[in-house]
């Protein structure tokens, strides 16, 4: 039995021409269930994780210890408007900042292994 479809263009009248029909084939999908332990997930993890200790224990710049020329983090009473309860200052600028920065650095550990053929 053949599906007439398609439509060509012949002079002035539109004739129509068979086309044959697709039989659906039949595929098997292979599922990845190694989310949660990959190693681009631990990559991600650990990139993430480093970031956000560093500032909560006094290793990196945040908004409430900002850096002088020397490179010297000081305690200043600048909160960025927002205070939390926690004891070193720790708030929710400080997160965003240095969860993003942390997600930056896993991209590109995870791009430049994956460009370099060992991921």
């Amino acid at each position: 039995m053949q599906a007439v479809s398609a439509r060509s263009f012949v002079g002035q009248g539109v004739t129509a021409r068979p086309v044959a029909a697709r039989q659906a084939r039949r595929s098997s999908v292979v599922v990845r269930a190694d989310y949660l332990g990959s190693t681009t997930n631990q990559i991600m993890v650990l990139s993430t994780f480093l970031p956000l200790v560093a500032g909560r224990f006094g290793l990196a710049p945040t908004s409430t210890r900002h850096t002088n020329a020397g490179v010297k983090l000081l305690p200043q009473d600048k909160a960025a408007g927002l205070y939390s309860n926690d004891p070193a200052g720790f708030n929710a600028v400080d997160v965003l900042a240095l969860g993003a920065l942390g997600h930056v650095i896993g991209v590109g550990i995870v791009l430049g292994l994956k460009g370099t053929g060992n991921l």
